[in-house]
């Protein structure tokens, strides 16, 4: 499904966008913060590494159409034909890496039939990188270390949880939800790494109570997924939608 030679170029070419994306970070160059026509912001940093995972992609997977947020999708009469795409998010995160804070990542998910089968999650600058394969688990890279897998376990009935929470989406359907749950202690992350926290243990439950993009969240999904210890982490997210509009979700439970 995913061979090894593509997991490998696939987590190189996202730190070669994740390096792009710290000469803005680091100031090395101007980011030129911009508002795109969702009002939503945007970047050089965004844009570069748009290009690097496009060109990158193009030539390893030549067959294979990309979807990117910083690029117009092709329409759903085209779409919904597609049995396999990759689906990028060159800098997710914008809100987080404007402010100077570390939480933002690179995304990269190949989507067949539906289903992120392959995810890659790499924040540059804490430099830690999660990636994932249907049927091969979900791993951890950090600081250069050896890759080293990552578990998760659905929690006990009635076990105090550990919530992980959008630094920049507070809202009070999350405050009222909170309170139906038993909960232990809230964290705060940004980007797709909350996907993560919850793959490799450090959360229990990841709730989104308002909308997100396809590309914001499939290869977090894809590690999520991955990360059980007997079979796969459900997941109530689908892809290739008409809109590639998610409305809200909660993993982990």
């Amino acid at each position: 499904m995913v061979s090894t030679e593509i997991r490998t170029a696939v987590c190189r070419l996202a730190r070669e966008a994740g390096r792009a994306t710290m000469t803005y970070y680091d100031g090395e160059q101007p980011a030129d913060v911009r508002e795109k026509a969702d009002h939503s912001p945007v970047t050089l940093a965004d844009e570069a590494a748009h290009a690097i995972l496009l060109d990158g992609l193009q030539r390893l997977d030549p067959g294979t159409p990309v979807v990117s947020e910083e690029a117009e999708a092709a329409p759903f009469e085209t779409r919904r034909g597609w049995r396999r795409f990759w689906l990028v998010d060159p800098l997710d995160g914008t809100k987080e890496f404007i402010k100077r804070r570390a939480e933002f990542t690179v995304n990269v998910a190949l989507v067949e039939d539906g289903e992120p089968v392959f995810g890659v999650v790499l924040a540059p600058a804490l430099d830690v990188l999660y990636w994932a394969v249907k049927g091969e688990g979900a791993w951890r890279e950090d600081k250069g270390a050896p890759a080293e897998r990552v578990y998760s376990t659905a929690p006990a009935p009635g076990a105090a949880l550990t919530v992980v929470e959008s630094l920049s989406h507070p809202s009070e359907a999350l405050e009222e939800y909170l309170r139906t749950i038993p909960v232990a202690r809230r964290v705060k992350a940004g980007s797709s790494l909350k996907f993560c926290w919850v793959a490799d243990g450090r959360a229990d439950v990841y709730p989104r109570l308002g909308p997100t993009m396809e590309w914001d969240v499939a290869a977090g999904d894809c590690v999520f997924r991955q990360s059980g210890r007997a079979g796969e982490r459900p997941s109530p997210l689908t892809y290739n939608k008409p809109d590639l509009r998610n409305a809200s979700f909660i993993i982990g439970l």
